[in-house]
């Protein structure tokens, strides 16, 4: 079952996949709209202008093919090869698992002039398929409403933001669909459509918006072989990171894959044979690597296949080997032909190039610096740090503290036998606009590195993780939550896995303290102090202080707020690597040059926010 979990993700998975099969008739030829709404009661409606389910009789189950798609497992349009010729949602997999997940589900279909409906609960039909009403001749489509089974789902509230990233991207993998979003639990209700016919080049100058293209036009490669249809766009930019995404059939492989593969061997032997044959590289050079030209490069991968193959049951990693050649072939021929036809775009990305091979190799002599001294002092801890005596991962955790003073009470507090605490001194490194050598030189990156002791990037070993807990603990502020970002992209760009395995927390020190009558109450925010408030009594006895950093705290007081693992609040960082483009130019948005893209970012998102301090 594809549906993964009962968690949120699993949630938002059931509307993926009516929305999947929408999205394959539009790839069919048949669907130019999908309209998702989020209704009053949290149920979800997904409508299309596709050709409508079939309503006839199904000969082999003897009841209509509508009813077979939502209650039948293995049905649908996929099975058997019929209907589509690609196809991203599981087709009646995808329809009948969310009904079995539903505590209702209705389906409404236009067709022939006539409006058709079925309802089921708990994945039962409720009654025979019945005509309600009539259309136009020329009108079909699909209407699906669920609610999720609240006794399965241990979430059942959907989140727009998650709805509208996969939405948004859904639109830009289908050029010229439209699809929008409403949310009619918001007064007045919300509603946002994405329709982009640039396709995957909108994509891409989206994904870049936070950084400086190094070139205007976006590249586009586009073709078909071996039956696997091929569409790559890309563009560099002047940040450090490599943001190449790869899709098969719409959907985001996370783990790349056969396409990726393909596409980065043909951006090497690509690249490497444009600077031998133009002399920026010489026979005596030391050719390209890939990573050296996928430095900056924003790029989308998207694939369609008819029979796609996944290595594990989530479709995190395709497998069909046709696909690399594919990929390989029309990159290698089209990517060849654009470098000859624009040789300032070529220049300027070899430029990049180079730079970024002599950054690379001032970092492998950075690192190996680093490791001779490792091997020399021994493995020497950060002199600021105060470990803790227990020596077993498990029952460790380290808070990474803003500030000496901050430090001084963590260090006073803490429990000493599993509770480490390195204090950092300022603002950190701001990764995003660093090459990474110079944080071989930042001395607060520097003791990170060591006290965790698994390496950054390739030297990077999850084994030698010192503590299952990293605790980022800054103040309550604006400059706080600065420096909790400034770590947290340290984190993301460098050491991912330990956001993915869920080894990174924030910690929420309370926002004010309350006295009244010799008693003591911490408000975490600002709902619980109304809340306090209201249970103590709003008369002139109640004393509260607003606490703006860790340092007004005394050792006691940090304890039984923040660190006691019996009382605190900690919030646990974790990747969707579903949103993984969303999040990268989040970053990139947020740590990035460019201002207007930022304030844009601030301005759509502030009603997000739990806690703001100006």
């Amino acid at each position: 079952m594809y549906i993964g979990s009962t968690s949120s993700r699993g949630l938002h998975h059931l509307v993926y996949e009516i929305v999947d099969n929408a999205v394959d008739e539009a790839l069919a030829g048949f669907c130019t709209h999908i309209v998702v709404t989020i209704n009053g009661d949290n149920s979800v409606t997904v409508e299309d202008d596709g050709r409508g389910i079939p309503t006839g009789i199904n000969h082999k189950a003897g009841i209509p093919a509508v009813e077979v798609v939502f209650t039948v497992l293995h049905a649908g349009g996929k099975f058997g090869g019929g209907g589509y010729k690609v196809s991203g949602g599981l087709h009646g997999v995808g329809a009948s698992v969310v009904n079995a997940l539903s505590n209702w589900l209705e389906v409404e279909i236009c067709r022939d002039g006539k409006v058709y409906k079925q309802r089921y609960e708990k994945g039962k039909t409720m009654y025979p398929l019945k005509v309600i009403g009539t259309c136009d001749e020329n009108k079909t489509g699909t209407k699906v409403t669920f609610l999720p089974d609240d006794t399965i789902f241990e979430e059942t509230v959907f989140d727009y933001n998650t709805l509208k990233v996969r939405l948004r991207e859904t639109a830009f993998l289908t050029k010229n669909l439209r699809i929008s979003l409403r949310d009619l639990r918001e007064d007045p209700p919300v509603e946002k459509s994405f329709h982009y016919e640039g396709g995957i080049k909108e994509f891409v100058t989206y994904l870049n918006r936070g950084n400086e293209a190094l070139y205007p036009q976006v590249i586009y490669c586009e073709g078909e072989k071996d039956g696997v249809y091929v569409e790559v766009a890309m563009q560099h930019n002047d940040s450090y990171n490599d943001a190449s995404y790869s899709f098969v059939n719409n959907i985001i492989t996370p783990e790349g894959g056969t396409h990726l593969s393909g596409f980065r061997s043909a951006l090497t032997k690509t690249f490497n044979s444009y600077a031998r044959e133009n002399k920026i590289l010489k026979d005596s050079d030391a050719a390209f690597t890939g990573e050296d030209i996928r430095e900056g490069l924003t790029a989308i991968i998207s694939v369609k296949i008819e029979e796609p193959q996944f290595e594990g049951q989530t479709k995190q990693k395709l497998g069909n080997s046709e696909a690399r050649g594919a990929v390989d072939a029309i990159v290698s021929e089209q990517l060849t032909y654009f470098l000859e036809q624009n040789p300032s775009v070529a220049k300027a990305i070899c430029e990049k190039t180079l730079l970024a091979q002599r950054a690379r190799e001032a970092a492998r002599k950075a690192r190996d610096l680093t490791r001779r001294k490792t091997a020399l002092e021994g493995t020497s801890l950060p002199g600021k740090l105060a470990d803790c005596s227990d020596k077993d991962p498990k029952n460790c955790e380290i808070f990474i503290v803003e500030g000496d003073s901050a430090g001084g009470s963590a260090k006073e507090a803490r429990s000493r036998a599993t509770q480490a605490i390195l204090p950092l001194r300022g603002k950190i490194l701001n990764v995003e606009k660093a090459r990474e050598e110079r944080i071989y030189s930042n001395a607060e990156i520097k003791a990170m590195i060591t006290a965790f002791g698994t390496g950054i990037h390739e030297d990077f070993d999850i084994t030698k993780l010192r503590y299952h807990k990293i605790i980022i603990m800054t103040d309550a502020d604006v400059d706080g939550a600065h420096i909790a970002t400034l770590m947290l992209t340290f984190l993301y760009r460098f050491m991912p896995e330990l956001i993915r395995q869920g080894y990174v927390y924030l910690a929420q020190p309370p926002l004010y303290k309350i006295e009244k009558n010799k008693k003591v109450w911490y408000a975490y925010s600002d709902e619980e102090l109304n809340r306090i408030l209201t249970e103590i009594g709003r008369d002139g006895n109640n004393k509260i202080q607003r606490y703006k950093g860790l340092g007004e705290m005394d050792a006691e007081q940090l304890w039984e707020t923040t660190m006691d693992p019996e009382k605190r609040v900690l919030k646990r960082v974790l990747i969707n690597d579903e949103n993984a483009s969303e999040i990268d130019v989040t970053f990139s948005t947020l740590m990035g040059d460019k201002v207007e893209p930022r304030r844009e970012f601030i301005e759509e998102n502030a009603k997000y926010v739990q806690n703001l301090d100006i």
